[in-house]
């Protein structure tokens, strides 16, 4: 007898088949569709959109999983499981390329001694025979005795060495003689730039000189950066982070990211910042900023003094611990002026390092020279830290933006009242007293300065406290952010400060299909959850760079 079955069901499926085709031509293709998701713009959230449709690496569609899957299909679907989707992460202010470099320098981060300074630069040295040794991230503020070291150990123990170790901040670093004599420095410089003793160099050096040692250092090659850059884009995705800063660059940095980019090698959205040099302003100040997709540039990099911890922030009155200092000012008022009338007539951000309350005033004054009433610039003061009473209603007056990095006042917070008395850090780290001047700020970690997380950065503006959970009441609690401003100042309002709000920032049709799901809701979770808080999937112009195992 003749075997009818399989052509009947052949007969069957063809309707089935033709009937899923013609579902698939009443609804819209989409390139992913996410559901079963807890939905968090930074706005608000609807308990009912659990939905997000991405075509062409745009948000086209938000709203119920039903509402959704009947007007989309996508050949890509995630089911989040109820986690929860955010806006991708940004970091308002870093140094990416920074962080890239530092990659391969000796990390003295966790190095609680100058002694166990020295014991990790013996390991590092058995790794890299030969060449410079290079180092990042030692605090003596840490150590037993909290003073700077010198250079003698250092040159007995790898003798005709070049050796340079930066400071955690980025504005000291301790070089050996050898390092010293290849970078050409012969005298101290501005005052306070070079530590002496007995008229010789003990190897600390700020500021100026401080870069001119980091300057002389080999650069890698080519294909050596371009690994490093990968490298860090990656660590940057399993952060949760889809756009950085990257601050302080110059032309060939910015070309180098820029290639990166167009070949998909570098998938992080920057807002890339100048170095004030005539080949920079030649090459790209022109009548409009530089702009693509992934790479905005548009702002200039000041420098106006130091930093607190290696006591170069330069304050109205010195020191506490150090009567004889009131820090470094590394740019006059007349410099500052000068390179603001650039920016200003083309159109530039200025965004300024400042952060002693001697420093803070002189660029709000200078700035208050050119920002006129309805001015729209959004020129920053990357820090913000130690703020003169008198000074606050400045930034409100001339739209200035105080840009802020959390993690600093709690990185800072067992040593500040040392450095500057009770009433002046009544007035420092006053994050929520500035976002009430400005109605709104920015938010990064200033990596590799800080912790390249910003789920840190969120912790630290809410909870005011360091990753150990300390000091148990929270460090200044006044000045603590809200969760939902926290995550303004991480995600919309990190946009906003590089003009970029109307592409991304927060969950809306039209804007960039940029997410960050976690497993934990940071906006209703336990303080001490938040930080325990796990990246599942890092999103980027609706492709997926990051997926936890």
């Amino acid at each position: 007898m003749k075997n009818t079955r399989k052509p009947l069901l052949f007969l069957l499926i063809i309707p089935l088949i033709m009937g899923l085709e013609s579902c698939h031509d009443l609804k819209k293709k989409a390139d992913l569709i996410i559901y079963n998701a807890k939905i968090y713009s930074p706005d608000s959230l609807a308990k009912e959109i659990n939905c997000i449709a991405v075509s062409s690496g745009k948000i086209i569609g938000i709203g119920t999983d039903s509402e959704i899957r009947s007007r989309y299909w996508s050949p890509e679907n995630i089911n989040a499981s109820g986690a929860c989707l955010y806006p991708g992460f940004t970091d308002a202010h870093s140094h990416f390329t920074g962080f890239a470099l530092g990659l391969r320098y000796a990390d003295l981060t966790q190095a609680h001694s100058f002694d166990e300074v020295l014991e990790i630069l013996k390991g590092y040295r058995k790794t890299h025979p030969e060449g410079w040794i290079v180092g990042r991230g030692w605090d003596q503020n840490n150590w037993p005795q909290k003073v700077f070291p010198d250079n003698k150990l250092l040159n007995k123990l790898f003798p005709d060495v070049p050796i340079v170790l930066t400071r955690v901040d980025g504005h000291a670093v301790l070089a050996s003689d050898a390092a010293i004599k290849a970078s050409g420095i012969t005298f101290p410089g501005k005052a306070g730039e070079a530590k002496l003793q007995n008229g010789t160099f003990t190897g600390i050096f700020l500021e100026s000189l401080a870069d001119k040692l980091r300057n002389t250092i080999p650069q890698p090659s080519a294909e050596e950066l371009t690994n490093l850059l990968e490298t860090a884009t990656k660590l940057c995705h399993q952060a949760g982070l889809t756009s950085v800063t990257d601050a302080g660059l110059n032309k060939t940095e910015v070309l180098m990211l820029d290639s990166l980019q167009k070949v998909g090698k570098i998938t992080l959205r920057i807002d890339a910042w100048l170095n004030p040099n005539e080949e920079n302003f030649e090459y790209f100040m022109k009548d409009s900023a530089y702009h693509t997709p992934f790479l905005k540039l548009g702002a200039i990099k000041m420098y106006a003094d130091g930093a607190l911890g290696s006591r170069g922030a330069c304050l109205l009155k010195p020191y506490l611990d150090d009567p004889q200092n009131k820090g470094i000012l590394t740019i006059s008022p007349d410099e500052l002026s000068a390179v603001c009338k650039r920016a200003y007539d083309h159109g530039f951000q200025m965004v300024t390092h400042a952060i002693g309350d001697s420093a803070i005033r002189m660029v709000l004054h200078t700035y208050s020279k050119f920002l006129k009433p309805g001015d729209d610039r959004r020129w920053r003061i990357e820090h913000a830290q130690v703020v003169n009473e008198d000074d606050f209603e400045l930034f409100a007056k001339f739209h200035i933006v105080p840009s802020i990095q959390a993690t600093h006042a709690t990185s800072d917070m067992d040593w500040a009242r040392q450095r500057i008395g009770y009433e002046r850090l009544t007035n420092a780290y006053a994050y929520n007293r500035l976002l009430k001047q400005n109605g709104w700020l920015p938010n990064g970690t200033d990596f590799p300065i800080e912790d390249i997380s910003p789920l840190k950065t969120f912790y630290a503006s809410v909870a005011r406290k360091n990753a150990f959970g300390e000091p148990e009441e929270g460090f200044m609690m006044e000045n603590a952010l809200s969760r939902s401003d926290a995550l303004k100042s991480i995600t919309i309002w990190a946009a906003k400060a590089a003009f970029c709000e109307k592409e991304r920032g927060s969950l809306e049709i039209g804007k960039a299909a940029d997410f960050t799901i976690l497993n934990t809701d940071i906006m209703k979770s336990t303080e001490n959850k938040i930080l325990m808080s796990k990246v599942l999937y890092t999103i980027v112009d609706g492709k997926t760079v990051y997926k936890a195992k």
